[in-house]
């Protein structure tokens, strides 16, 4: 299953930028149920200088210096992504028998288990993911039971989220309190998965944010148009003796086939596709433009032949 992604983000200045840095963020992971087949990034105007390295959450991130005056900054990034969803499946599974009970976690994480250790990062604040109050707590509760099975009380977690909310978009940011998500009941799917990222948390499980694009299919007899997709958002959940196993609160379902992973961290700021400095006055306007699209599989078929016959 090869998917073939195309993502532009563009910044339109108002006054002319005399000098820009940024950190670029449009590389997928390759990971054991993903693999990058091929990437490349067009970055205009012309780079003074660049470099790529992986930070301590595993992204690629690629750094920019711009000298040049300009009045425009447009980084494409153009990915080819081969998926594996049986292994994933056969993960999840695996996840599903050597899941803990909501209490056996909890006394295990309060203690020191080496396995444990990398995901206890994720049990904290961030910037944009504070602790939830004691509504949202008590909400979460409602599914973690003390001797309830954690897969199967985050599986209902994300039904609930699915239920209760309506996706609407507009409404908020990024930035837009978890607890102002939770009153209306309404957002996007950032929303959501920061949400139940501060809810999680909060309850004293590990959770992060999870970035990256789903396919989606036009309406029956019409024909996809370019850049009708966009950027996807999901959470993750440590559970201890299990793994981490992924879960989506606006589709209502568990990761398999359809979601590609660009990157993770704490919450949006750590893998926000494009960020940076400029020295110049004025506004700025920000567009984004994505495409997802699955290959034919007999076009794969012929593309891996002749590559086996070179």
């Amino acid at each position: 299953m090869v998917y073939n992604i195309y993502h532009k983000t563009e910044f339109r200045y108002q006054d002319s930028v005399s000098f820009s840095h940024n950190i670029a963020r449009l590389k997928p992971k390759s990971t054991n149920y993903q693999r990058v087949i091929d990437f490349t990034m067009q970055i205009s105007p012309e780079v003074y200088d660049s470099k790529e390295f992986i930070d301590m959450f595993g992204n690629t991130n690629t750094y920019m210096l711009i000298r040049e005056p300009h009045t425009s900054l447009s980084v494409i990034g153009k990915s080819k992504i081969e998926l594996y969803p049986e292994q994933r499946r056969e993960y999840i599974e695996n996840i599903k028998k050597n899941s803990l009970t909501y209490g056996a976690s909890i006394d295990r994480l309060s203690k020191f288990n080496i396995d444990d250790l990398h995901a206890k990062q994720y049990l904290f604040e961030s910037d944009l993911i504070p602790r939830a109050s004691l509504k949202i707590k008590e909400y979460a509760l409602v599914s973690f039971q003390k001797n309830r099975d954690v897969f199967e009380a985050t599986q209902e977690f994300m039904q609930r989220i699915f239920t209760d909310f309506k996706f609407v978009s507009g409404f908020s940011d990024i930035t837009t309190p978890i607890e102002k998500i939770f009153e209306a009941k309404k957002g996007v799917c950032q929303d959501f998965a920061q949400f139940a990222i501060s809810a999680l948390r909060t309850i004293g499980l590990p959770a992060k944010y999870m970035s990256g694009y789903i396919e989606t299919l036009p309406a029956k007899g019409e024909k996809k148009l370019f850049g009708a997709d966009a950027s996807h958002a999901w959470f993750s959940i440590y559970i201890p003796n299990a793994g981490w196993v992924e879960f989506d609160p606006t589709n209502n379902l568990i990761p398999t086939d359809q979601h590609i992973l660009l990157g993770s961290g704490r919450d949006y700021n750590d893998i926000s596709p494009l960020k940076g400095v400029v020295y110049s006055s004025g506004n700025s306007k920000l567009t984004v433009m994505v495409d997802v699209r699955k290959e034919e599989k007999e076009l794969i078929n012929i593309q891996t032949q002749q590559q086996n016959q070179q």
